[in-house]
């Protein structure tokens, strides 16, 4: 690969000190800010002087990723994207359709080494981190592809890695997203989600940054959650919830809990009792999840009905809960199985 420097990575600041060390005023900072997060190619950024424009495409990239497939579900509006990067990685994206407009699930690295027993990301381990600009490229792609339908208004931190294992190059992708000459997306509309990792939780407090923070929890204590999810064995239940507590006390934003229901180990009215009681007197809501299938992990989704009972026992016991509805199932539109298949085609 190439030393072109990847110029979506930066802040408008250092934009500006870049194209100062080019000789350039200080007000083309601002224009190619703004071109670049409209996801325009450097030959395109008309309002530029030639000659720049030609130094750019010789010296630096634009986005840092392409699209090298597309799998539109003929179930519904979901689109599952396979991104290519300019190392030969390849990552996967997730297009969601809902009555307030476009979702779309990003990766925040290449694989994930976190090792949750359900997951396909995992699998394979992490083989790098995404910079900021990458998963802004993400975003940029998605939007070119919408063209007149329509743009991203949602972000979701869920799709591959874990967003607080990438935490200087996520948050500064978070105020990127946020940058009112770039997209402008407002941090209300965009869930982080994280398996558990209590430092990276705290740092986000102090942040304030307002993202709706999702926790993977999957069990109602530890036992359990150790058998799924290994970051349990360095972060107890208490500790993950204390730190939950004092992000919920410090932002005031409510906390979404990810609870995957799987047959025979945590769906039983006793494990919704259980949660309940964990929960008890939280700003949160809960967000069960029909277990998506990986051939590799033989863990089998909870029966409908069960998920049904589940969610009714929270409800009584006054803890708002909702079935995720499951969208793209024909095209794997759960993280990592689209990667995973085009890996193993490969070898």
């Amino acid at each position: 690969m190439d030393d072109k420097r990847v110029l979506i990575d930066l802040t408008p600041e250092e934009l500006g000190d870049f194209l100062k060390s080019l000789g350039q005023p200080a007000f083309r900072a601002g224009q190619l800010f703004t071109w670049l997060h409209k996801g325009v190619a450097f030959a395109d950024m008309g309002n530029l002087p030639a000659s720049l424009r030609a130094q750019l495409e010789e010296t630096c990239v634009d986005l840092p990723m392409a699209i090298q497939e597309v799998h539109p579900s003929k179930r519904d509006d979901t689109v599952k994207f396979l991104f290519a990067c300019r190392d030969g990685n390849i990552i996967e994206g997730v297009l969601m359709r809902y009555r307030y407009g476009y979702s779309l699930c990003i990766s925040t690295q290449v694989g994930c080494r976190m090792g949750c027993a359900f997951c396909a990301s995992t699998l394979e381990g992490c083989v790098r981190n995404l910079s900021a600009g990458e998963m802004l490229s993400e975003v940029l792609l998605v939007n070119r592809f919408l063209g007149d339908r329509g743009k991203v208004g949602h972000v979701v931190l869920m799709g591959s890695g874990e967003p607080l294992d990438n935490y200087d190059q996520v948050v500064r992708f978070l105020r990127l997203l946020n940058e009112p000459k770039g997209l402008n997306i407002s941090l209300r509309n965009v869930s982080l989600s994280t398996c558990g990792l209590v430092e990276g939780i705290r740092r986000l407090e102090g942040e304030h940054l307002p993202v709706t923070l999702s926790i993977s929890l999957h069990a109602p204590n530890d036992e359990i959650r150790r058998q799924i999810m290994p970051v349990a064995r360095a972060w107890p239940i208490a500790q993950l919830m204390e730190a939950v507590r004092a992000y919920v006390a410090g932002t005031g934003r409510r906390v979404v809990f990810e609870y995957a229901l799987i047959d025979g180990l945590n769906s039983r009215p006793t494990h919704a009792h259980e949660l309940a009681r964990l929960l008890r007197g939280l700003q949160c809501h809960v967000n069960l999840i029909p277990l998506n299938y990986v051939d590799e992990r033989r863990l089998r989704p909870a029966a409908p009905e069960a998920v049904r009972a589940f969610q009714q026992t929270l409800e009584a016991e006054h803890i708002s809960a909702t079935v995720r509805r499951e969208m793209g199932a024909d095209i794997g539109g759960a993280c990592g199985q689209l990667r995973r298949s085009r890996l193993h085609a490969q070898t």
